[in-house]
């Protein structure tokens, strides 16, 4: 917590000294990180999920490990097109 609170009063001096234009596009660069962070943790904890579950699944049945293997990249190619629209939602809030 003490490393926010620094880069917040640095933020707060350096603010002052910005025009408002720069301000502003300094702001809209920030929050659009932090939306695509925000934007990637979903994602993240999904694909884990799917590839843990998957495992799991292959360790009890390995018969069926092939179908659990195609199961599994389809759905590790769906969670990831949430992060990609995060990082294409990224991209619209910074440049708009």
């Amino acid at each position: 917590m003490e490393a926010l609170t620094r880069i917040a009063h640095v933020s707060a001096r350096v603010a002052a000294e910005l025009t408002p234009a720069e301000l502003k596009a300094n702001s809209a660069a920030q929050m659009a990180g932090l939306a695509y962070g925000l934007a990637a943790i979903g994602p993240g904890i999904g694909i884990g999920m799917i590839f843990g579950k998957a495992i799991e699944a292959m360790a009890r049945q390995p018969e069926s490990a092939g179908m659990v293997r195609t199961t599994m990249f389809l759905g590790v190619a769906f969670t990831e097109a949430l992060a990609l629209i995060g990082f294409v939602a990224f991209i619209l809030l910074k440049f708009a």
